[in-house]
């Protein structure tokens, strides 16, 4: 029977993971009930498990009195000193009372207290494991979907999904595969709950530092993000080595890098930028992949009007003005485009109006708050990405790049 003990406390601990300790500390709860469910509940005793042997004690503490009245709660003094003379009045007896068998509804007691106890304790393990996991991005299985959420294995535990961390582009079917960044864990009643996303920016962060060997060792840095999950993101990056080119690393040989992280994120379009001091500069660049002529910064207002040539246009404002939103969005500053050719009408319209001595009159803008870019330092945690300011000059069709 010892070593039967001993055999299910390595099993258990080999495959639920639960440590020897809080196991024998459960058997040793249950069996203490089992006890005096069968032999009475006034008992004051306890359980004593040998982790190496798998022995069972039970000992009993009863109080020393002179006359004892309930043998099961009290001894008298002449026993007790039989036992160890220097007892006295009031000092407690520990006596070993471990029965030879239990009955069936003590041992039915005592299997209802293990699994409980093993199931909390299991519980506590894996909220430990994923809580120290946040910000990790792991491989998962989608196991189901509901009207809002998407329930995916992890192993150990099945995560949620909720929709405001799914992709609107994104199908997910029972049995797909995919990776996941792991937001938070709670704790609930039913055991611990972990929450994953496929559309933070930070999933895309960690792919990069999975895909990219340089950012793991720290010789190339992700100085911010903007992204639309599903559609386009944008990423500055910045290299300490000047032996390293940091958009080069990024992107890999022939392209091979961002196109495996493009197909885990199922076809997203990620535009790898060098980061840059000069906030002209830095804009730039991030209204990437159009060709950028002229960038005038205005501090005061924090804006930076870009130029561009006619025919490119359409590319640096992007379908639905995607482009000049996200690179917005990634450096922070208001973004003014314009064509080569608008902006030379409107420098000459101001040399005119400044000779007639007439102030120039602001043609409509559009605009939207823009926020800071997210950057590397920011990006583990939960973030809320509102929409970058954009303003341009009415043309008559935008075209989709």
């Amino acid at each position: 029977m010892n070593f039967e003990v001993v055999q299910a406390l390595k099993q258990l601990e080999k495959e639920r993971g639960i440590p020897r300790d809080a196991v024998i500390e459960a058997l040793e709860v249950a069996l203490v009930s089992a006890f005096k469910r069968h032999y009475g509940t006034s008992q004051n005793v306890k359980v004593q498990i040998h982790p190496e042997t798998g022995q069972i004690s039970v000992f009993a503490y009863k109080s020393i009195v002179e006359e004892p009245c309930d043998p099961r709660l009290e001894v008298s003094l002449d026993e007790a000193q039989e036992i160890n003379s220097e007892y006295q009045i009031g000092d407690a007896l520990e006596v070993e009372v471990t029965p030879g068998e239990f009955g069936r509804i003590a041992a039915q007691t005592a299997k209802q207290v293990i699994v409980q106890k093993i199931r909390e304790a299991e519980r506590g393990i894996i909220y430990e494991e994923f809580s120290n996991r946040e910000g990790e991005v792991v491989t998962g299985i989608v196991q189901r979907r509901d009207e809002r959420n998407v329930i995916v294995d992890l192993g150990r535990i099945e995560a949620v999904m909720p929709i405001s961390e799914q992709v609107y582009q994104e199908s997910y079917s029972y049995g797909d595969r995919l990776k996941v960044y792991i937001l938070e864990t709670h704790k609930t009643p039913r055991g611990p709950q972990v929450l994953v996303s496929r559309s933070h920016p930070a999933l895309l962060k960690r792919l990069l530092e999975l895909e990219v060997p340089e950012i793991h060792d720290g010789l190339v840095e992700i100085k911010g993000i903007a992204r639309e999950a599903g559609n386009r993101s944008k990423v500055s990056v910045l290299s300490y080595d000047p032996n390293v080119d940091a958009v080069g690393a990024c992107v890999g040989p022939r392209g091979m890098r961002i196109q495996r992280i493009v197909s885990e994120l199922g076809g997203e379009k990620v535009d790898i930028i060098q980061w840059h001091d000069d906030p002209g500069i830095y804009v730039s660049n991030a209204l990437s992949p159009a060709r950028v002529i002229l960038t005038r910064v205005n501090e005061e207002d924090h804006v930076a009007m870009a130029i561009v040539p006619d025919n490119q246009l359409s590319l640096a404002i992007g379908k639905e003005g995607q482009n000049a939103r996200l690179a917005a969005k990634l450096t922070g500053w208001k973004v003014d485009i314009k064509s080569d050719s608008q902006a030379r009408a409107l420098e000459d319209e101001e040399e005119r109006l400044a000779e007639s001595g007439t102030e120039a009159q602001n043609d409509v803008i559009i605009t939207g708050e823009p926020e800071d870019p997210v950057t590397s330092e920011e990006i583990n945690d939960t973030v809320e990405i509102g929409n970058g300011e954009l303003i341009f000059k009415s043309v008559d069709k935008v075209s989709d790049t």
